[in-house]
């Protein structure tokens, strides 16, 4: 590829410039010299004419002088010729070009002591455009040298191929050193603040009594929290959040304090870790189907990943005093929006599978039709949009109070499709995205409500058969929106 020299229409003006300067000094010489050597001779001329004139200008012989005038207004630079009398009177006025006329030379004509007459000889003026004319060859040539230096700079002061390749290293060098500088920034903010959180609780933990402790509670030693501790915990989360403005209104905060009461009771009387049955998986409970790159695959379930955003484990480094109670607020939302959301007549014959609980990977809701004519993959990219906005709700408020909050992704597949949504989500998925893994039959259902799009540069088939939600049509945008404030101020049941 060919580069320009770096300011090339710069230099451009830069070499007109010059030109232009350079005429005009010439201009202004040559009208000098021009100016100087026609005084001489205009003195010249006048002296000439006294002499040749004194007899007839002395008898005032006008015709004479005439005669001998008109010799003179032959000269190209003479314009005019005005003789007059000793008294002052004109005698003969030679030549009339008044647009011409230029500097005048005055003598007087003498006959020894005595005063005979005056000659007056007006030169023309120098023309400005005579002289260009006469200096053509010097004024065409100057422009041709000012050109050919300005298309040797072009070709000259072009980068080298070292250069552009030593400049492409600097801008590289510069951006990832600016990258660095900011992920370095967001990462100490985000320490600061999980500090101030801890310091904060901890002050608060000493103005209280200790309630509860932990046991074991199973055979592989992990460590569970009693239902007294959960409980106590979470009450003293809530009232601090009551204190300082909560992020959302007292009934949201009876509900959630009731589900997690239910939740630590069951987790108390079974002993066991939360997780569905019949799976291996420990952290989402994924069913160990065989996947399926099928896009005509039959399906009549769906499966919808609600995964933390969490690039620097902060979820994990949190003391479980507080991340207890913000895991039961997530899962009350998720469930609430749930329970919100398939009592939509649109939804009409989707069910859910199970109870979705959120641990420090995520959470799973299962969902299916039970009919043909059930919309369970709609259902499952609703129910995916829907939490996105609750979370989103949800995390700026807690920002705004300085306190721990993890935006979330979101990822919706048939239940063939749930590991391989698991890795997409890991590899690919961004903050407060919505990954879809579906058959074409499934893609048919939403493609009516929703706009999407596919991942860019793919470098595996599962990528390269997944979508990302860009977007829904006004009502369904509507109709989430309008599930999300039954959400938010639902009323708790057993207030």
């Amino acid at each position: 590829m060919m580069y320009l020299a770096p300011r090339q229409g710069l230099f451009a003006i830069i070499v007109l410039v010059s030109f232009c300067l350079q005429t005009l000094l010439l201009v202004i010489s040559t009208d000098q010299q021009l100016t100087k050597s026609r005084a001489q001779k205009g003195e010249q001329m006048v002296a000439q004419l006294i002499d040749e004139a004194r007899l007839s200008l002395e008898n005032k012989d006008r015709v004479s002088l005439s005669v001998i005038a008109n010799r003179y207004t032959i000269e190209q630079d003479v314009a005019r010729i005005l003789i007059k009398d000793n008294n002052n009177d004109v005698l003969v006025p030679v030549g009339n070009a008044p647009m011409q006329q230029g500097a005048t030379i005055r003598q007087i004509a003498t006959k020894g002591d005595a005063v005979i007459g005056s000659v007056s000889l007006t030169l023309k003026d120098i023309s400005k455009g005579e002289i260009i004319a006469m200096q053509w060859p010097f004024v065409i040539g100057s422009l041709f040298l000012h050109l050919l230096l300005w298309l040797l700079y072009g070709y000259i002061a072009r980068p080298t191929k070292e250069q552009i390749n030593a400049l492409s290293h600097d801008i590289q060098d510069l951006h990832r050193e600016h990258s660095r500088q900011e992920g370095q920034r967001t990462q100490d903010r985000q320490s600061a603040g999980t500090s101030m959180m801890d310091n904060e609780h901890s002050r608060v933990d000493d103005g209280r009594n200790q309630a509860g402790s932990q046991t074991t509670a199973n055979d592989n030693n992990k460590a569970t929290v009693s239902t007294t501790t959960i409980h106590s915990e979470l009450n003293a989360y809530l009232k601090e959040q009551q204190t300082h403005g909560g992020l959302t209104d007292s009934n949201i905060v009876d509900s959630v304090t009731n589900t997690v009461d239910d939740d630590t009771n069951r987790t108390a009387a079974s002993g066991e870790k939360d997780q569905i049955p019949g799976t291996d998986s420990v952290a989402y409970g994924f069913r160990s189907n065989p996947s399926k790159l099928s896009a005509t695959r039959a399906f009549d379930s769906v499966n919808v990943h609600i995964v933390f955003h969490d690039e620097y484990n902060m979820l994990e480094r949190l003391a479980p005093e507080m991340r207890m109670p913000y895991l039961a607020l997530c899962t009350q939302l998720l469930n609430q929006a749930l329970v919100e959301l398939l009592k939509q007549p649109l939804l009409l014959g989707v069910s859910a599978i199970n109870e979705p609980h959120f641990n420090e990977k995520g959470a799973y809701a299962e969902l299916k039709a039970d009919n043909s004519h059930a919309k369970v993959a709609l259902a499952g990219v609703m129910l995916g949009k829907l939490y996105l906005m609750l979370n989103k709700i949800i995390h700026d408020k807690h920002i705004e109070l300085s306190r721990f909050a993890l935006p979330v992704k979101a990822g919706v597949s048939d239940s063939a499709q749930a590991d391989a949504m698991t890795q997409l989500l890991e590899s690919v998925g961004k903050k407060e995205q919505m990954l879809i893994l579906l058959p074409n039959s499934g893609l048919k259902q939403i493609g009516n409500h929703v706009q999407v799009q596919s991942l860019k540069r793919p470098t595996t088939v599962y990528e390269r058969e997944c979508a990302v939600f860009d977007g829904g049509n006004d009502a369904m945008i509507q109709r989430l929106a309008d599930v999300r404030n039954a959400v938010l101020m639902t009323e708790s049941d057993n207030q």
